[in-house]
């Protein structure tokens, strides 16, 4: 193999696969990037098993041929070297990489690329495109609410729901919901599958920006999902992840149906009094108190965020809101608050409750179809 390229190209499409190598494995091949030629481009591999990135890149090939290198190693030469030409020429007899860029040379000992896993290939057959500003939002808005306990797997993905009409993701910890609607054109031909959450928040970080749109299809044995961008900032684009087997909860047994009380309030001053409060409540089980009041004929509705801690004091703070219904007050983790409220991407918020005990809804006013439920923390006395 040899095949030349630019240094900034280069490092661009290392951080792309970068973070799909295995951090911890036995097999050491997991813990290299593949590089080969591939049909007059440069392509970049790495897999851990569960999710593989695959990236393909303008390079001058002046021969084939594939190698793998340990990526800890590549990756921070390559990041080190000055922004020009670098020469790759691989030494088959002795499975090492030599890499000449300016005044710089190195030797990099490789593993025969025949011992890299095979990571699939977008196959266009059967496949359905979606925008990617709108999945990649669909995924910051559920995929944080997937669990990161493996003690229970499925939970720890997020469901996609293909409809006839429209896209659903539901993601659950035990402690929170979040479920996101979208329409869809074309139709999805009614599939379900559960999707690993870091999966899914990978494809977020690597497209996002990126003009075209994603193309996805599951493959043949129904226990992988390839998602694929073309042309993404200059490279073409590969995500391979296993999908979790089993049954995900019906999650519209958790919604609830009715409240009792309805708070419209500005999502920013909500989630800064919440911020304020968690100064506090960090060192308190992240517990804020929230207490709603409604209006009357000569002043508004508010509700006061309240924190306090044994050892360091007790914060309060409060903001107006427009409320319906009964006063209340009720207890939430603050960080699944501020999870929350930075990613409904609307200038107001709807809380609805119903005890202090029971599980909350938070949704956008005027946004996307965006539901999030919060269990509340009971607090005695």
């Amino acid at each position: 193999m040899r095949v030349s390229c630019l240094q900034e190209n280069l490092a661009g499409g290392l951080r792309i696969v970068g973070r799909a190598v295995a951090t911890r494995s036995t097999l050491p091949v997991l813990s290299n990037i593949m590089l080969a030629t591939d049909m007059g481009r440069l392509k970049l591999a790495a897999t851990n098993l569960e999710m593989g990135i695959s990236c393909w890149m303008g390079a001058k090939v002046e021969e084939d041929g594939a190698i793998t290198v340990p990526a800890r190693v590549f990756i921070d030469l390559v990041n080190a070297l000055p922004p020009e030409r670098i020469d790759m020429e691989l030494i088959v007899r002795t499975q090492t990489l030599h890499l000449q860029c300016s005044r710089f040379e190195a030797n990099i000992k490789g593993i025969d690329a025949q011992e890299f896993p095979l990571i699939p290939t977008f196959e266009r057959d059967g496949g359905l495109e979606l925008d990617a500003d709108v999945l990649g939002e669909m995924i910051d808005q559920v995929a944080f609410a997937a669990a990161v306990d493996e003690s229970r797997p499925i939970l720890t993905g997020v469901l996609i729901d293909f409809g006839q009409d429209r896209l659903t993701m539901a993601a659950a910890d035990g402690f929170r919901l979040s479920v996101r609607h979208q329409p869809l054109s074309g139709g999805g031909g009614e599939r379900r599958v559960i999707v690993p959450a870091r999966a899914l928040s990978e494809l977020a970080r690597i497209t996002r920006g990126a003009e075209e749109p994603i193309a996805l299809n599951i493959t043949s044995e129904r226990n992988q999902i390839i998602f694929h961008q073309e042309d993404a900032g200059g490279y073409s684009i590969d995500l391979v992840s296993q999908l979790i087997e089993g049954r995900f909860p019906d999650y519209t047994q958790i919604i609830p149906t009715t409240y009792t009380t309805r708070t419209v309030l500005d999502t920013q001053a909500f989630l800064k009094a919440v911020r304020m409060a968690n100064i506090f409540a960090r060192d308190a089980a992240n517990i804020v108190r929230l207490s709603i009041v409604p209006g009357s004929e000569l002043t508004p509705g508010h509700i006061s965020v309240a924190a306090t801690s044994a050892e360091l004091g007790d914060h309060v703070g409060e903001i107006d809101a427009s409320v319906e219904g009964e006063e209340i007050g009720i207890a939430f983790n603050a960080n699944y608050l501020i999870d929350i409220l930075s990613r409904v991407g609307t200038a107001q918020v709807a809380l609805e409750t119903t005890t202090p005990s029971s599980p909350a809804v938070i949704r956008p006013v005027g946004g996307a179809e965006l539901t999030h439920v919060i269990m509340p923390i009971h607090i005695s006395g």
